[in-house]
């Protein structure tokens, strides 16, 4: 899986200093896991790549960091992702990357010979 990292993840990281931290790095690594279709879902106690929609209820942070401030907003940098992409906005799969102490947030775009991940905030409640 190719993964992005946008400018605008690395400012909020140095901001909220996790940048390059021991729980940004393992969040990091458990991209490997890669996005299990089978489980699409994080269950408890997994570390992986998952599946964020709006059907879970009470929204949470990380859907409102994801949906209400990024992708259903008139954000450029969507604009950027979908052209760097070559993606249409339906392609744009909004996933989070799991760790212990922190998630990651982005869009997933999945192709024939692997995933294109491109990361754009954290959330380490």
């Amino acid at each position: 899986m190719v993964v992005l990292i946008t400018e605008r993840l690395r400012k909020r990281c140095r901001k909220g200093k996790v940048w390059k931290s021991n729980a940004m790095l393992t969040a990091l690594k458990n991209i490997q896991y890669g996005l299990d279709r089978t489980r699409p879902r994080s269950r408890g106690g997994s570390d992986g790549v998952f599946l964020l929609d709006r059907g879970f209820q009470p929204p949470n942070a990380m859907m409102n960091k994801l949906f209400d401030r990024f992708l259903d907003k008139p954000d450029p940098l969507v604009a950027v992702i979908r052209a760097r992409l070559s993606a249409s906005a339906g392609e744009l799969v909004p996933v989070r990357v799991v760790s212990h102490h922190m998630r990651l947030l982005g869009v997933l775009v999945e192709r024939a010979g692997g995933g294109q991940l491109t990361l754009v905030d954290y959330d380490d409640t």
